[in-house]
């Protein structure tokens, strides 16, 4: 039983520190006493701290003996919290999604002898585990994901809740979408490219450009053309656009925006919903993989924090076993290229009801 120090304990990291109570001793942190205390109520044997993550001194206090440590924050906080958990010696795995390069971590984890995986949730992060896994076996020529976590029962209208931070997701709407053509790297608007799609299990959702290939666009250069899709209900994405035409996103607005939308976008508890995924990876051979994954009314989980959580606990899992013990900050297409650790993750999905269909050809 290893000691994991996780920090956050929203929706995803509620999930996450019930799943690695099982097999470990987990103490949890967060500024928000109430989501600590819930959490407690669930499973006494977590151990729960106040923290607040822009205080340095009280996050290196509070890590001082942990064997890894799990970083689930908002991505506003995620950089210099990430630095500061590797500057203190600590093996960690990230999912605060930080709009900085994390990458510019990587000397000062060498230096520190640590192991630190980054995005490690549903995307980025498991299309990255499986971009990895592929090209350490075949040439790929494109590679292409979609994504979305949205309510099994929308409504007018945003036809949208938000199944993590709300200022998370406003950052995919404002963020310039970074993609590969041609093997160039090209920039557009967040929101643009807007297409309707059929897809699998859902049917009819809209996809725009957001900025989720991340460390691809580096450790993944020699692939000519990748590109990412955020998936909504129709009518969503034009009136977010309206919003940020109108200046909502703006500086001076955005705390505003957030705070209203936190309570517009707010799931209700126990509220249906679902993730879905579709990756396609073209080289030798077209490989297509899809996942489809719902609100769980047994452990009243969401399906984003499933999805999310369990790819995180899986790779925590994966460092803890020593299975990845790669020292500098590894994104998850770098853990994905050892075929033990992406065959590990897709078990630990199986085994707690995530299944990824895949098909090639």
């Amino acid at each position: 039983m290893k000691n994991i120090f996780q920090i956050g304990a929203g929706l995803v990291g509620k999930a996450m520190a019930l799943d690695l109570a099982k097999n470990h001793k987990v103490h949890l942190a967060d500024n928000n006493k109430k989501l600590l205390e819930n959490i407690k109520c669930i499973n006494n044997d977590i151990d729960i701290f106040e923290l607040d993550v822009k205080d340095k001194n009280a996050v290196s206090n509070f890590i001082k003996e942990a064997d890894i440590v799990l970083l689930a924050i908002p991505g506003f906080l995620g950089y210099n919290t990430l630095e500061t958990i590797i500057s203190c010696e600590k093996d960690v795995v990230d999912i605060s999604f930080s709009p900085e390069d994390t990458l510019q971590l990587n000397d000062l984890a060498v230096k520190k002898n640590v192991c630190a995986v980054v995005d490690a949730g549903v995307a980025p992060g498991i299309p990255n585990f499986l971009l990895g896994y592929w090209n350490s076996k075949l040439k790929i020529q494109s590679f292409n994901y979609i994504v979305g976590g949205l309510p099994k029962n929308p409504e007018p209208p945003f036809f949208y809740k938000a199944p993590f931070s709300p200022i998370d997701v406003i950052e995919e709407y404002t963020r310039p979408a970074r993609m590969m053509h041609n093997g160039e790297v090209i920039i557009k608007p967040a929101l643009s490219d807007l297409e309707m799609m059929d897809v699998k299990d859902v049917g009819k959702l809209e996809g725009f450009n957001t900025d989720g290939l991340r460390s691809l666009l580096k450790t993944m250069s020699h692939i000519p053309n990748m590109k990412e899709k955020t998936l909504r209900f129709p009518g969503h994405t034009n009136l977010i656009q309206k919003m940020s035409d109108d200046g909502l996103f703006d500086d001076n607005n955005i705390d505003e925006t957030s705070k209203k939308l936190f309570m517009d976008w707010k799931l209700g508890e126990n509220e249906s919903e679902f993730t879905v995924l579709d990756i396609d990876i073209l080289g030798e051979k077209k490989i297509h993989y899809h996942l489809y994954d719902e609100y769980c009314s047994k452990t009243k989980i969401s399906s984003m924090a499933r999805t999310t959580g369990y790819t995180a606990t899986a790779t925590v899992n994966m460092l803890l076993n020593d299975m990845y013990n790669n020292k500098g900050v590894s994104p998850p297409e770098i853990v994905g290229s050892n075929s033990t650790c992406t065959d590990f993750l897709l078990s630990y999905l199986k085994s707690r009801g995530i299944k990824i269909f895949k098909k090639i050809q």
